[in-house]
């Protein structure tokens, strides 16, 4: 199994929109973070999809490591 790459040390706070789909990228290779960008391809990597119940602002992992994704969990915490 293919490891993620971390793309950071702390979760990067984002608006969510109500009923707006969002694509988190799971690999930590975008240049987008916390969003995809098509890094993964030809990895086991996919993103993660998440469409918001509401409009509201989260704080989205970019350790990789969540328990939780895309929701950071702490665990960057713990690496």
């Amino acid at each position: 199994m293919d490891m993620p790459t971390r793309a950071g040390d702390a979760p990067k706070m984002e608006a969510l929109e109500e009923g707006k789909s969002y694509y988190w990228c799971s690999c930590g290779k975008s240049t987008n973070h916390p969003w995809c960008n098509g890094a993964h391809r030809g990895s086991s990597f996919e993103p993660v999809v998440v469409k918001a119940e509401s409009s509201r602002t989260a704080a989205m992992c970019t350790c990789k490591l969540t328990k939780t994704p895309p929701y950071c969990d702490g665990s960057h915490r713990q690496a």
